[in-house]
Formats: C-alpha cells, sequence, structure tokens
C-alpha cells in the first residue's frame, strides 16, 4: 500500500492544475478510514467516433486512481452532446442528431476498456436523468447560477463583445454538465485544461445543492501530429487508438522530435516509462530509433501485448515496425492490397483518372484529399511520382499504386 504522500505524488504527475490540493488529500484521507472509494468522474461529449491520443491523456489518469482503489464514472455526455459544446468556439455550433450521438457514444463504450479497469468502471449516460428533468427543475437549474458569472467565461465574452450569437442553450451548456457533478455525488472531476470553467461550475452547483465540492484535476491538451495544434478528428491530426497498427505506428513515425519527447512524457503512466531516469536513457538513443520505441509501445498498448520498458519489443507493434521499415524506409511495395476496379472502369469512355481511381479504391478520404497529396509529390504510380492531377491510367492493366508513406494497393482497372 502507498502512503499518502505516496499517492497524491502519483495522481499529481503530469496534471496541470488541482482545485484544491488540501481539499484531495483530506478525501483521500478520508477514503482510506472509512474504506470507501472515491467517486472520480470524467464526462466525453460523443461528437465524433472514435478515441484518439488525446482522449488517452485523460483515460490514464482515471486508470491511476483505479490503481489506487477508487471507482471512475466514464460519463457519455449524449444528452450534453446534442446541444455542443460551446468551449473555445467562436460562434453558435451546430447540435448533433440524437442518432448521430447514440453511434458516436456505442464507440466510446466499446474502446475505454483499452485503457480502463472494467471492475472499477461505471459508464453512464447523461440523459438518464437530464432527459428526465422536469421543465420546473431545469428552471431551477437556471436559477443556480447569474448570467454575469457565465459571460466570464473567455468565448462567452469575447463572442459578446463581438455581437456573435450566443443561444441561451449555450449558456446552459456548464450548468447541465456541472449538475451531471450533482446527480452522480463526484469527489474528483478530471477534465481537460480547456474545461476548467465548466469543472469549477461543478464544485458551484454542487455546494448549491447541500453537498461536498468535487476536487477538480485538469490535464494537459495534447497536441496533434503536426505538432502545433490540439488533437482533433476535425483538424486530421489525431492518432485513433482503434486504427490499424501500421495507420498508428506511421503517425507516430510523422511526427517531430520535439513531439516525440512531449509524447513520451505525456503517456509515462500508460507506457511504464518510470521518471526522470528513464526519459534521460531514451534521450541518449538516437531520435530515430527512440521514436520507433515509441511507436512500438504504443501500438502494442492497444493492441494487447507487453509494453514493459525492459520488454523484448514483439507482438503488433514489432510486426508494424517491420512492415513501416519495408514500405517507407526501402520503397519495398509489399502486403499490398489488391483491388479490382474492373466492374466500374470499363463502363468509361476514357481511360479513367487517378484521382477517381484512387478515391474509387478507398484510399483516400476524398478527391480533394487526392488532389492535395498530388501536389505534395506524395503519390506514386508504378514506383513513378504523379503530380499531374489530369493523369489518366491505362484501362486492362494493374497498376502499383502508393498513395502518402503507408497507403498502398495493386489496383486493376
Amino acid at each position: 500500500m502507498m502512503d499518502l504522500q505516496q499517492q497524491l505524488a502519483l495522481i499529481v504527475r503530469g496534471t496541470v492544475e488541482v482545485i484544491q490540493p488540501h481539499e484531495l488529500e483530506e478525501k483521500l484521507r478520508g477514503s482510506a478510514a472509512s474504506g470507501r472509494p472515491l467517486r472520480i468522474k470524467a464526462g466525453f461529449d460523443p461528437t465524433a467516433p472514435d478515441l484518439h491520443l488525446g482522449h488517452v491523456v485523460l483515460l490514464q489518469k482515471m486508470r491511476t486512481f483505479q490503481d489506487l482503489g477508487h471507482q471512475v464514472i466514464f460519463l457519455i455526455g449524449d444528452f450534453t452532446g446534442m446541444i455542443g459544446d460551446p468551449s473555445g468556439v467562436s460562434e453558435t455550433r451546430k447540435p448533433l442528431t440524437r442518432e448521430q450521438v447514440a453511434a458516436n457514444a456505442e464507440t466510446y463504450r466499446r474502446q475505454v476498456f483499452k485503457v480502463l479497469d472494467p471492475a472499477r468502471t461505471e459508464i453512464r449516460f447523461n440523459s438518464e436523468w437530464l432527459g428526465a428533468m422536469s421543465t420546473l427543475e431545469f428552471a431551477e437549474l437556471g436559477a443556480k447560477q447569474t448570467v454575469a458569472r457565465v459571460l466570464e467565461r473567455d468565448d462567452f465574452r469575447k463572442r459578446f463583445a463581438e455581437g456573435k450569437d450566443i443561444s441561451v442553450l449555450e449558456f446552459y451548456y456548464p450548468l447541465i454538465q456541472g449538475y451531471d457533478s450533482v446527480h452522480l455525488k463526484a469527489d474528483v472531476e478530471l477534465g481537460g485544461a480547456d474545461q476548467k470553467f465548466n469543472l469549477l461550475m461543478g464544485r458551484t452547483l454542487q455546494r448549491r445543492y447541500g453537498q461536498e465540492s468535487q476536487v477538480v484535476i485538469t490535464v494537459p491538451l495534447l497536441e496533434g501530429t503536426d505538432g502545433v495544434r490540439k488533437m482533433s478528428k476535425s483538424l486530421g491530426n489525431y492518432i485513433g487508438i482503434e486504427e490499424p497498427p501500421d495507420e498508428i505506428f506511421g503517425k507516430v513515425m510523422s511526427i517531430s522530435d520535439e513531439m516525440m519527447m512531449r509524447y513520451y512524457e505525456v503517456f509515462a503512466d500508460l507506457l511504464d516509462v518510470e521518471l526522470p531516469d528513464r526519459m534521460r536513457a531514451i534521450r541518449e538513443l538516437h531520435p530515430m530509433e527512440a521514436k520507433f520505441r515509441l511507436a512500438v509501445k504504443l501500438v502494442d498498448r492497444f493492441y494487447g501485448a507487453d509494453v514493459s520498458m525492459d520488454a523484448a519489443i514483439k507482438g503488433r507493434g514489432e510486426e508494424a515496425r517491420k512492415r513501416f521499415e519495408q514500405r517507407v524506409q526501402r520503397r519495398e511495395f509489399v502486403d499490398a492490397e489488391e483491388i479490382d476496379l474492373r466492374d466500374t472502369t470499363d463502363t468509361m469512355d476514357r481511360d479513367p483518372l487517378l484521382v477517381d481511381v484512387i478515391h474509387q479504391a478507398g484510399l483516400s478520404r476524398s478527391k480533394s484529399d487526392v488532389r492535395r497529396l498530388m501536389s505534395q509529390g506524395a503519390v506514386d504510380v508504378d514506383d513513378v511520382p504523379v503530380t499531374d492531377v489530369a493523369y489518366r491510367l491505362l484501362r486492362g492493366r494493374e497498376h502499383r499504386i502508393r498513395v502518402g508513406k503507408r497507403r498502398l494497393a495493386r489496383v486493376i482497372i
């Protein structure tokens, strides 16, 4: 059993802020004395399917609490997701439909146990209680806070000053998120540093509903693969935890050396990297080898292999490394999928455009994405770079097509 100071050090490591540290200490001490696990809440807004490494920053801190014997509540904001979190936006956000939110929430439910311990996890949906609130209860919730207090939020204050629309529903978002803590009787709430205002609202509302205030712990926002902006699916700079091993591996290899070290530090708990001794050892490696090891460990972490620093590199991560070396470093055309498009291209009057073939083959998200990659010299046909968007392929042949560093196929047209 860890003593109190060891537990605090483990919980606080890698966080941005704890509000308030002495309250956290008191709650941990009380939990040990009573034998009652603390209730640790973290909310996830299902506005996009799939979890990525940005979410994992929060999940690994939840796992830390679980390892210390506490109960975590993985709260899926299916009700609030239909409003849309206004944090950091400059205009009223379009709400999602109930069907979109439900589909996204289901992927979250499936993926969280790649990090969390099922035995110490409650998965809850805030529509359970928010959807059942009466009009009077909803009005009473609004009476618990003032407009002036809500306008203290940076994004609201800026939009108000600029005369931009702010819906009354958006005003309610921090109150609704805060009420989740009231209903769940949370002892601690975790969230990203950009969620501080909403998390503090939970403390306020708990007091006003006669409860002891939760401790708020914020974690850093993780930059995406571009090394600049917050990791986000909408920005395309994310690494999804259920992406194929080769995609995870290749995306990790694309980040800068500086971001590689940040990922090592942020995911120290997840990857069993002891700081600071292990970090010194990592810095002594050649940057390429250090990045290889990070990519292998992340793939293995999400695909079930041993990820301890001293374990032999093995499993899916090592397989992904070998394919990366073959495809990207030695540019060998291995393990390429064979795609037969003759049924669609034989009906065309002319030889098909390369842009159309790549999109039909499922090697790109969109035709505009293909054109962008071609302009960057990231598309090869039969080992020859092609930058001309008007380039056509000859029918009746098989072509070896490479899109970017990791997407390749033998396409028959």
